[in-house]
């Protein structure tokens, strides 16, 4: 094998692009969290009627349909990302990000435009969905490449930092919005738009800060690839391929279970008013986050797979046994610790995921490697998570997701058993 020569950054260069990588990422998921934040308020704007469940089920239908615009995005932006550049596909995912938080921001109402209204909220969601699957293979191959080999696995978890960060800043502008400028009427009539405007808002901020990012190296040695990014040069890494897919699996649903559900199962099922499912959620985000440096920091001393099969043991055998006793709290303490007890499960899985993809794929494809597997699989399971529980529970058998998502996990485990151990093989060297 040649060896190529690395253009190196010092090391200030490299925290610097880490940082600005990673805070275009914290807004790109953050427009995209604020979506799930707000639906309690908003849902009956678009979806008018009297069962707060079918609302939510067609709101959630929504955000599920975002998710199947990722594979697309996915692939123009990998396609970018290999051919263009890293840099280029990181700005371009911002910028239609952009444009769908400004849509909903601005959007009539179905008392106003009828049908039209829920058919461009839609539309709205359809870009941002195209952006995110961007974002995740450019964000998670820029961070993997300027990383050092000694430390990848610490910075490359800064991807789901902002990542959880985004949803965080998103319950924050909810709690603010709540507790001290207005009430739950006008949050219901028109306060709602204000989080999207300030997500189009942050995303310019974003877009000119990544103005400035540098070209990884990686890169810039092998730009003269032919085939870069192209699916028939997916096609010759099939293994990879379904190793993405199966590692992806159980780990996604997880994630999105503890994110984007959580909030509704605690007012739904747990009882739990808005106010305490909102600070609940926002609580044990905020321990999340913290988790995610600390497990990729361990990565690099005892390696990416033994903890992805710490997580698919401890996720199969307690997921059930969690999400029960959630649904059984009925104080704020007590669910809080018990999802703090969950994510301790999650982010062995969150905090390297990224890392690990990136390391199975030579650079010419990497970013359409990473990032079009994995959107597919988070298209059908996560984008479907927050759907299907809501669906088990309006047919009277809320407990059966429960061993959905122990199952989901199960069959990841047999892929982390079987995979090798990426950090001693990676392919970024």
């Amino acid at each position: 094998m040649l060896h190529t020569p690395k253009i190196s950054l010092g090391e200030k260069a490299r925290i610097r692009a880490i940082l600005v990588g990673s805070v275009g990422n914290l807004v790109e998921w953050y427009d995209f969290y604020v979506y799930s934040a707000f639906s309690l308020y908003f849902a009956d704007a678009f979806f008018p009627g009297d069962d707060p469940v079918a609302q939510m089920l067609s709101t959630s239908g929504v955000f599920a349909l975002g998710f199947f615009m990722r594979p697309i995005g996915a692939y123009v932006f990998g396609r970018i990302g290999d051919g263009h550049g890293r840099r280029a596909a990181l700005m371009l995912s911002v910028l239609l990000m952009c444009a769908g938080s400004l849509i909903i921001a601005v959007v009539p109402t179905y008392v106003t435009i009828g049908a039209a209204a829920p058919a461009l909220l839609l539309f709205a969601r359809l870009l941002q969905g195209a952006s995110l699957g961007g974002e995740y293979g450019s964000s998670a191959t820029y961070l993997a490449e300027t990383a050092t080999p000694a430390r990848r696995g610490f910075y490359s978890s800064f991807q789901y930092v902002t990542m959880i960060a985004g949803q965080l800043l998103a319950l924050v502008v909810l709690l603010v919005l709540q507790n001290l400028l207005l009430d739950d009427k006008a949050l219901r009539d028109w306060g709602w738009r204000i989080p999207f405007a300030i997500g189009a808002l942050l995303a310019v901020v974003a877009l000119l800060m990544r103005r400035d990012l540098a070209e990884t190296s990686a890169f810039a040695a092998n730009r003269r690839e032919t085939r870069r990014g192209s699916l028939r040069a997916l096609l010759d890494h099939k293994r990879e391929t379904a190793t993405v897919v199966g590692l992806t699996l159980g780990g996604t649903i997880a994630f999105y279970v503890y994110t984007t559900y959580m909030q509704k199962f605690l007012k739904l099922s747990a009882g739990l008013t808005a106010s305490q499912t909102t600070w609940i959620s926002a609580g044990s985000l905020l321990f999340a986050l913290a988790l995610q440096p600390v497990y990729g920091a361990l990565s690099d001393r005892v390696g990416r797979r033994p903890m992805l099969i710490a997580f698919g043991i401890l996720g199969t055998l307690f997921t059930v046994p969690l999400l029960t006793a959630i649904r059984q709290a009925r104080d704020a303490w007590t669910a809080f610790m018990l999802v703090c007890i969950a994510w301790l499960i999650v982010a062995l899985y969150t905090s390297i995921n990224a890392v690990v993809k990136a390391e199975l794929f030579p650079a010419a494809i990497r970013v359409t490697g990473v990032a079009l597997p994995y959107a597919a699989t988070v298209s059908v399971f996560g984008g479907s998570a927050e759907y299907v529980a809501l669906w088990f529970k309006s047919q009277g058998r809320e407990s059966w997701f429960y061993w959905y998502a122990s199952a989901a996990i199960f069959v990841s485990l047999v892929v982390y058993a079987t995979m090798p151990e990426t950090k001693a093989q990676s392919r970024i060297e």
